[in-house]
């Protein structure tokens, strides 16, 4: 059977007109673990028109799109992958940075700083080199430090270029507290803000359980802040504990980059928390650190300051001083 479609559809003017109007296309760079994690995630949730990915593999790559072209028949909607290249960026919504050295057994997130950063100023220059003018998603470790350098490295607007954050930490953190109360971890309002890192925090103080409050629940039951503090250390080591069971995380972390995605594409205005650049809260000025911020279809529309207490302050400030010191050393 032969589809008689008009001609026009495939000429120059068509073209790019579609280019002009079709809006939702991401362009992945890194498609290792993490990177098709969140390609899968991408393609399940039918988020985004196009997606192009780009990776030096490019046997295994093809691979990928190929596998992951064959899934989208199942999919909500229709989404086009692409083996891409850097000439993709021109007309991307979003770029999501994936590529980088990978964390091994026992190696610490800060601890990849030098082998990511040259790869992340490579990535970043290409990315502008060939017309970017969209949102900057930094998943690559460690994530606070390398979305700094992508911000400086881009030219962008701060509120354009941000990390994954503790997106994944404050995930860990509901779906285990959540087991522990036995409630779904969609009724479970908590964060874990600073470094996505072994300085990170959780914040009890305005946590929630089914709408209850943890902080009076500390006030009447001091024993629980011990469970509490166990659970938040099982959260924070997670990824140490995956690491060597299957030598990377993934699955995790490429649904909540879906989720950050999905709230671009979606202009939601929703609270999440992501690396962002703070200008003052939490007393803090020039670095990007985990917080609850607004994202929405411009990026960060404005970061949520928590009301934390002195003693969350206190870890808050530790974890700050951290991501410092070794951003100095790049960045004086």
């Amino acid at each position: 059977m032969r589809l008689n479609l008009p001609g026009n559809l495939t000429t120059g003017k068509a073209q790019q007109a579609m280019k002009q109007t079709v809006g939702n296309k991401v362009v992945l760079i890194g498609a290792g673990d993490v990177g098709v994690a969140y390609a899968y995630a991408l393609v399940n949730q039918g988020t985004c028109d196009h997606l192009a990915i780009i990776d030096i593999d490019e046997k295994k790559l093809e691979g990928n799109v190929m596998d992951l072209n064959h899934g989208v028949v199942w999919a909500h909607s229709r989404t086009k992958v692409t083996k891409g290249s850097y000439a993709d960026c021109e007309d991307a919504a979003i770029v999501v940075i994936c590529a980088g050295a990978a964390q091994k057994p026992g190696e610490t997130r800060l601890q990849l700083v030098d082998k990511n950063m040259k790869i992340m100023k490579s990535i970043v220059d290409q990315i502008m080199a060939n017309g970017f003018d969209g949102i900057i998603v930094v998943a690559s470790n460690p994530v606070d430090i390398l979305s700094y350098a992508a911000w400086k490295y881009s030219g962008l607007p701060h509120e354009r270029v941000f990390g994954s954050g503790t997106i994944l930490d404050s995930a860990r953190f509901r779906y285990m507290l959540g087991e522990m109360y036995q409630v779904s971890p969609t009724s479970v309002h908590a964060y874990i803000i600073g470094e996505h890192g072994d300085t990170e925090l959780p914040v009890l103080s305005s946590a929630t359980i089914a709408g209850v409050s943890m902080r009076k629940q500390l006030e009447k039951d001091p024993s629980l802040e011990e469970k509490l503090e166990k659970i938040f250390q099982e959260t924070r080591d997670a990824a140490y504990t995956i690491i060597d069971a299957k030598g990377s995380t993934s699955y995790g972390i490429g649904m909540g980059l879906a989720r950050i995605t999905r709230a671009i594409l979606q202009n939601q205005d929703v609270a999440l928390p992501v690396s962002a650049l703070l200008q003052g809260e939490y007393g803090e000025e020039d670095i990007y650190i985990g917080t609850p911020a607004i994202v929405n279809r411009k990026g960060i529309r404005r970061v949520v300051e928590l009301e934390i207490s002195d003693h969350e302050m206190e870890r808050f400030k530790h974890s700050a001083s951290t991501l410092r010191e070794v951003q100095k050393e790049f960045f004086s």
